[in-house]
């Protein structure tokens, strides 16, 4: 890759900061009147893009919080190492040590990070199984006939309507 000169690498720093073509080229030192043109002929540039491309990494990188960050915040708040500000009508209140709640669901979005979670696996089996048996129902449905499905809406309503208790009680006398 051809190196940068300064103007073209003060061109994409400032690019990076404001992402506006013709201001970035004024403050890197180029001609107002030529700031628009200079500035979309830059972003055309293969060495020019790279290294943009490449600095926006560094920050992305820098800025995202990783896993092992997030699961370390976590287990501090877990163990009531955080603090936090707490408004009040008396005020506003500083270093107050997180609630129980907080320190719970910390704990909780730890536990969902590792599979022998013994609560996240009973989740996931409900879960299956819900689909499951949502799939089964439909395959059923789609085999009834018309006759069948009036058959069913009406055994239903009389469900709904707790009718059929009486129809058997009647049968019973």
């Amino acid at each position: 890759m051809n190196k940068l000169t300064i103007k073209q690498q003060k061109f994409c720093d400032e690019y990076i900061k404001c992402g506006n073509a013709k201001e970035a080229a004024i403050k890197a030192g180029y001609s107002p009147k030529t700031a628009y043109s200079i500035g979309n002929e830059n972003l055309k540039k293969p060495e020019l893009k790279a290294y943009i491309e490449k600095q926006m990494k560094k920050l992305e990188s820098e800025k995202i919080a990783g896993a092992r960050e997030v699961l370390e915040y976590l287990s501090s708040v877990m163990r009531g190492e955080q603090t936090e500000s707490v408004t009040t009508a008396k005020g506003v209140y500083d270093d107050v040590p997180v609630t129980a709640k907080d320190r719970i669901s910390a704990a909780k979005e730890i536990l969902k990070r590792y599979p022998d979670d013994p609560l996240g696996k009973a989740q996931l089996r409900k879960a299956n199984a819900d689909a499951e048996y949502s799939e089964e129902r439909v395959k059923a449905m789609k085999q009834l006939t018309n006759e069948d499905n009036r058959v069913l809406n009406d055994l239903l309503d009389k469900v709904n309507a707790g009718v059929i208790e009486d129809e058997n009680e009647e049968n019973t006398d």
